[in-house]
């Protein structure tokens, strides 16, 4: 089965960025671009329609928007009016989301409110007068967003590694996303899992696209992107390292690695990730090894592979190389049409 492959950028970028960055992706041949949504940075909206706005052919879209820090009558207006600039090619992405403590949430019934933020934002985007009830997001009923909706049926992506929130959002969702991992193994067991949660659902597992997005950094000198990548991909490993068992990462060294990333001390941090961690954690080193890894990930069941943030020592270099060199090593597993 053919994918494709895209390319997510961080929100740390001044704003008129966002449009060249889109063009250059999208003249490169790339599927789509995405934007985080994480704690800190720039909100997505305001980069996704620059990104709308300098483009004509690629998907787009948030991946992902947590329903905690932004209710889904807020979400719905923002993709809809996101998908309208685009001409229909946005997509929305929902997770959980990270570092919510921050803001002092510390959410009681998440997979509750990601199943019910999906069934609300549909409801709101079909401009329904009824009611919509829910143990955690209701909408009372008898108005409708007050504005001519161009597609209410817009792709849903779900960003998580398990499988009861799986199970809890597969009749609303197109996509499955796991995030932070360049891990065949797991890979390999959240595919097992979409076919478990569809047979329940009554859904064709390959209707349910598995996407693998991680930190890049490739670049001709490949011990230089691998030292970059170590540093860009410690202020995730603690979350991944709770989510992927499969790494095995033992409890001092993870304790160690948290209290250097609570620091902001990613120097320290990425010096603990070996080269055998950051090969799962990662995309990193030279044309041909970041090519091989994303390979793998296809062969294990990814359909869409996004190469994300810092993309190399540079963002230009790093996009060059992985529109010029990269993404033509992978066309046996993309769908040109």
């Amino acid at each position: 089965m053919h994918g494709s492959v895209s390319i997510a950028f961080q929100t740390d970028k001044p704003l008129s960025a966002y449009g060249p960055l889109a063009k250059t992706v999208e003249d490169y041949g790339f599927a789509g671009v995405s934007v985080y949504n994480d704690m800190l940075y720039q909100p997505a909206w305001l980069p996704l329609l620059e990104i709308a706005r300098h483009s004509t052919r690629v998907r787009i879209g948030p991946a992902a928007v947590n329903p905690f820090t932004c209710h889904p009558i807020n979400i719905a207006g923002d993709i809809a009016l996101l998908d309208e600039a685009s001409h229909g090619r946005a997509y929305l992405g929902l997770a959980r989301g990270g570092w919510l403590d921050f803001v002092g949430l510390h959410p009681q019934r998440p997979i509750t409110a990601l199943r019910e933020a999906f069934g609300c934002i549909r409801h709101l985007l079909s401009q329904s007068t009824q009611p919509y009830r829910g143990e955690v997001f209701s909408l009372a009923g008898g108005a409708a967003l007050r504005w001519k909706i161009d597609r209410p049926e817009l792709p849903f992506l779900l960003g998580t590694w398990g499988q009861k929130t799986l199970a809890a959002c597969i009749e609303d969702i197109a996509e499955v996303k796991l995030g932070g991992t360049t891990n065949p193994a797991a890979v390999s067991q959240m595919r097992v899992a979409i076919v478990e949660s569809a047979v329940q659902a009554r859904r064709q597992a390959d209707e349910i696209g598995l996407v693998v997005g991680a930190v890049t950094v490739v670049d001709t000198d490949g011990k230089a992107a691998r030292d970059l990548a170590r540093r860009e991909a410690a202020l995730y490993l603690p979350i991944i390292a709770t989510l992927d068992h499969s790494l095995a990462i033992e409890p001092e060294l993870l304790t160690r690695l948290k209290e250097a990333t609570d620091a902001y001390d990613f120097e320290r941090a990425g010096s603990y990730i070996s080269d055998d961690l950051l090969q799962r954690l990662a995309f990193a080193g030279t044309p041909d090894q970041v090519a091989n890894q994303a390979a793998a990930l296809f062969e294990a069941g990814a359909r869409r592979v996004e190469f994300g943030t810092p993309h190399g020592l540079t963002t230009a270099e790093g996009l060059r190389l992985l529109g010029e060199q990269v993404l033509p090593a992978l066309r046996e597993y993309v769908d040109e049409s």
